[in-house]
């Protein structure tokens, strides 16, 4: 291993990257939602008022996902607390 640092910096982009995973699966999750929300809308219109409610709620939770898995990404990448300890280190 020639730069212990580089490897750092490298593994905390492989993270960033799988958190950003959270944001490309968050629009498939929000797209299956209103999909079967919609489909139960269809199948019974009386209960449209109740499926609508819950699905604005399963909307908002897996958007917050996705903007978490962005936040951490971001962090990773721009304000790695890891990096800073091992520059401290050396």
């Amino acid at each position: 291993m020639q730069d212990p640092l580089a490897f750092v910096i490298a593994i905390a982009q492989l993270s960033a990257a799988i958190a950003l995973m959270v944001g490309v699966l968050t629009c498939l999750g929000q797209g299956r939602i209103a999909a079967t929300a919609i489909e139960a809308m269809a199948r019974q219109p009386e209960s449209a008022g109740t499926v609508r409610g819950t699905m604005i709620v399963g909307l908002a939770m897996s958007e917050t996902a996705g903007i978490y898995g962005l936040f951490i990404s971001i962090v990773l990448l721009f304000a790695n607390p890891m990096v800073d300890r091992f520059i401290a280190l050396m």
